[in-house]
């Protein structure tokens, strides 16, 4: 009976150490549609049996609101509770409706209690914000933000709000770039929070050479630059690809056979070590495209999927290649992406039900590449992310090599002998 007890406790521990592996979900299709719970269930479903690769069953959320509502909790969530996929929750900051979205939260631990919040890796309180926020966001008309000290006053908001639920042991995190994050003006986010979320496109580096031969060098110099401002705190990957399909961006080309080859030099190395979620499973008919598949109900990927042929791990790379970063000045790649890079994409994409559920894009010009107003979505803050920020982040986030790893495996010796 003590071996059976110690056995379990070891693999609740190495389960407990896997990292999430997913996409990003928007909360509205491409043609502005909104997403229901059959739409979220295809998705889900899709991305657990994509051919050529597997462990795929995580969703990163923009918001908590339903498309359509003012306050009901989005409808992923009895989604992912039928397809078993664990969520990285998001409520969206910018344009002040953080009242809506805590009420959501709230309600959906009360509707859907333990079934849902045994799913949740963690909760983002808002998306690029900083970023939008930003001399270089303004610029690039990326939508509305908010300064540092409202994001920390959301946060704060938003851990009372999940004291004493079956929510509140959950980690809180923001996503944003890799600029806004060195941005020393934005540090009392950081020691807020329990770990950094982080956005970003090679592919919008246009102010450097961005080739997909460079697409790996640069996320890894903003890997670096992130992790030398968190303070040891984990830095999550939350968005990062390549398109498909789409205009040039400075040397940067969007094809099948680049997204394989960024897939492979970035996405493998991280995939089941890093805590990552892909920029995206399917988003036909936009431009550029980023989508790994057709459509949300194909499994047949548009290009292989499999990581046998993957290069050395990326958060080894990056460890070497840019440990001289630093904290890196805002102003170092951030502009880098064209604001052109989204045309209506993030808003007709992602954007998210704003108050009576019309679908709100942000002040957002047909450049912005911030997603809505209130409870953005999906692309954009993927877009966002790639307007000013460039690349994505690795984290140390639950590798095997960690010290629950070790227990795990001394304690399954233990039983062994």
């Amino acid at each position: 009976m003590f071996s059976k007890q110690v056995l379990a406790l070891a693999l609740s521990i190495v389960a407990a150490e896997a990292a999430m592996q997913g996409f990003n979900y928007g909360s509205t299709k491409t043609d502005g549609s909104y997403n229901y719970e059959a739409d979220f269930k295809t998705q889900f479903a899709t991305a657990k049996n994509l051919v050529g690769t597997s462990g795929f069953t995580s969703a990163r959320l923009y918001t908590m609101i339903q498309g359509g509502t003012t306050s009901d909790p989005i409808q992923a969530i009895p989604a992912a509770v039928a397809e078993d996929t664990s969520l990285l929750l998001g409520l969206w900051a910018s344009g002040g409706n953080m009242d809506n979205e805590i009420a959501a939260l709230k309600s959906a631990i009360d509707t859907y209690g333990e079934s849902f919040t045994k799913l949740v890796v963690g909760i983002s309180v808002g998306s690029e914000d900083l970023y939008r926020n930003s001399v270089t966001g303004v610029k690039n008309d990326a939508g509305v933000g908010i300064d540092p000290s409202l994001l920390v006053t959301y946060i704060k908001q938003v851990k009372s709000a999940i004291s004493g639920t079956t929510l509140s042991g959950a980690s809180i995190g923001h996503v944003d770039t890799w600029d806004a994050w060195t941005n020393s003006t934005n540090s009392a986010v950081i020691d807020e929070i329990d770990w950094l979320g982080f956005d970003g496109y090679p592919y919008y580096q246009t102010t450097m050479s961005n080739g997909i031969d460079q697409g790996k060098s640069l996320f890894d110099d903003a890997v670096a630059k992130t992790k030398a401002v968190a303070n040891g705190k984990e830095v999550w990957i939350t968005e990062t690809g390549w398109p498909v399909s789409g205009p040039n961006e400075g040397d940067a080309v969007a094809s099948v056979a680049n997204a394989k080859q960024y897939w492979d030099q970035v996405g493998c190395p991280l995939f089941g070590e890093t805590n990552t979620w892909w920029y995206m499973l399917a988003d036909a008919g936009s431009s550029p495209s980023f989508g790994v598949t057709g459509s949300t109900s194909s499994t047949n990927p548009l290009f292989d999927l499999s990581c046998g042929n993957s290069t050395s791990s990326s958060s080894a790379s990056a460890s070497t290649s840019t440990s001289n970063a630093g904290a890196g000045s805002t102003g170092s790649q951030s502009g880098s992406a064209s604001s052109s890079c989204v045309t209506g994409f993030a808003t007709s994409t992602f954007g998210v039900a704003a108050g009576s559920g019309s679908s709100s894009s942000s002040s957002s010009s047909s450049n912005s590449v911030g997603s809505s107003g209130s409870g953005s979505s999906s692309s954009s803050g993927s877009a966002a992310a790639a307007s000013s920020s460039v690349l994505s982040t690795n984290s140390a986030a639950r590798s095997s090599g960690s010290a629950f790893g070790a227990l795990a495996a001394a304690l399954i010796l233990a039983i062994a002998v």
